[in-house]
């Protein structure tokens, strides 16, 4: 039995808009986690027996309940983590999407794949892997659970979450709806467990496997734990990506683009542009609109519908942005606006453009987690290029141009994942992940399902 190392405390949900208090979350004790494991357990030796229909059944109920509970689940969002309600409508409408996308298409991506040999027959079958821990960040508190878990599940794995501490308000209404579709016991479990126990449930024998979604240093420390227990694991772990724009792009849609790419979420996204390269010839035209385009963004309470950038979802987050803000300004970047806290209550930035960058200025080299956008100037196609790669991350970029020459650059692009004349996003139809510091493994698509499957060989003589 896993044996807890600290008295049980609990976690706070905070509203960033206000400042205030709105619930506590006792961690789980060590019965807890045991009574959690064993659950797990019993479920993966029934659950991936089910039938792939049956399967696929239960996640198109799962898309039909998270449409009924819309307005339920939004609203937690942004009372959570500050996301703008219409945002937060989005992120659970994606949700239901996914479900009935991997329940119409999951059964043939797992259907047993012939492959000729002198055997009298011979295939590969895609089988559960067994329990997933998923440790998710707050960001897309609905979306993160659902980007995992119906692939998961699909497989005929069952799903641990092990949620981010400030919402547990929303992996609260989540379990609650997989329970009310009629999920067996077991198959998805919430595990609000303490950061110090995750050691220990990773190594434990009744996981097989761990995704995380966070930052490279989590990534870096669970992956280690992951691979001391031989166990599968998959790492998202963010990234600086650059949203280029080169001479020929169309400067109007750009422009657009940029501001949905940097400030959506508040910035808070793994895949948002944050660094912004720019061709010479056109970066003094594309700056002045984008940032004329920030400063017009209406900031205040994401529950008021005219609301298009709320709070950052945490103060130390807050606090972090802006030390990065104030060493690039420090070191000779140039404010072109924003840059401060508006009065008030709660964890608003102004939306922020910074020019006269170098590589090594903090907004530049590391990955900005707010509405914050870096923008430097390239002399042509090639130092383009070239400024883009030079990042330890490697999750996606953005590349506005002609389309046929976008799709030749997007070979030389370092990156998971490249947009032409798009804003990068996650989407059910398609692998999303990363290369360097930003991970490794794949969700999302067939290959995402495919990376929750024991690829198991078959020789029939």
């Amino acid at each position: 039995m896993l044996q807890s190392v600290r008295e049980v405390a609990a976690s706070a949900s905070i509203n960033p808009t206000t400042g205030a208090t709105t619930a506590t979350w006792p961690f789980a004790d060590a019965a807890r986690i045991e009574a959690t494991l064993a659950a797990a357990a019993r479920a993966a030796q029934e659950w991936r027996r089910r039938p792939l229909t049956e399967r696929a059944a239960l996640l198109r109920n799962m898309a039909a309940e998270l449409r009924r509970n819309s307005d339920q689940l939004a609203q937690m969002i942004t009372l959570e983590m500050g996301k703008p309600l219409a945002e937060a409508r989005g992120e659970v409408e994606k949700s239901a999407w996914n479900c009935e996308y991997v329940a119409e298409h999951g059964p043939a991506w797992l259907a047993d794949e012939e492959v000729a040999t002198q055997a009298r027959r011979s295939y590969v079958s895609w089988l559960p892997l067994g329990p997933v821990l998923a440790i998710l960040p707050w960001n897309f508190p609905v979306w993160q659970g659902f980007r995992c878990a119906t692939s998961a599940l699909m497989a005929g794995n069952v799903f641990l979450l092990k949620h981010a501490p400030n919402v547990q308000g929303c992996a609260k209404l989540v379990t609650e709806l997989f329970a009310n579709v009629g999920f067996p016991a077991g198959v998805f479990q919430n595990l609000h467990a303490d950061i110090a126990d995750i050691g220990r449930i990773i190594a434990d024998p009744r996981i097989a496997a761990v995704t995380l979604t966070g930052s490279p240093a989590a990534g870096a420390k669970v992956a280690a734990q992951a691979g001391a227990a031989c166990k599968k694991s998959i790492m998202e772990l963010g990234g600086a990506d650059p949203f280029i724009v080169l001479a020929d792009a169309d400067l109007d849609a750009a422009v657009a683009a940029a501001v949905r790419a940097r400030f959506a979420n508040c910035g808070q996204v793994c895949l948002a542009a944050k660094r912004f390269i720019i061709e010479a010839s056109v970066a003094t035209k594309f700056t002045e609109a984008f940032a004329a385009a920030a400063a017009a963004l209406r900031i205040g309470d994401p529950l008021q519908a005219a609301t298009q950038l709320g709070p950052m979802a945490r103060a130390d987050l807050r606090d972090n942005l802006e030390a990065q803000v104030n060493a690039s300004l420090a070191a000779g970047a140039k404010l072109v606006t924003g840059g401060k806290r508006p009065d008030g209550a709660g964890w608003f930035y102004s939306p922020t453009v910074l020019t006269s960058l170098t590589q090594q200025m903090p907004v530049v080299a590391q990955e900005t987690f707010g509405p914050v956008a870096a923008v430097l100037t390239a002399r042509d196609v090639d130092e383009a290029v070239a400024m883009a790669n030079d990042s330890p991350y490697g999750l996606s970029a953005m590349v506005w141009t002609d389309p046929e020459r976008g799709r030749q650059l997007a070979r030389e692009l370092e990156v998971g994942g490249v947009f032409v004349n798009s804003v990068t996003m996650s989407d059910p139809r398609l692998p999303v992940g990363g290369v360097k510091l930003s991970g490794y493994g794949r969700e999302l698509g067939r290959l995402g399902l495919l990376d929750l499957c024991n690829a198991q060989t078959v020789w029939v003589s």
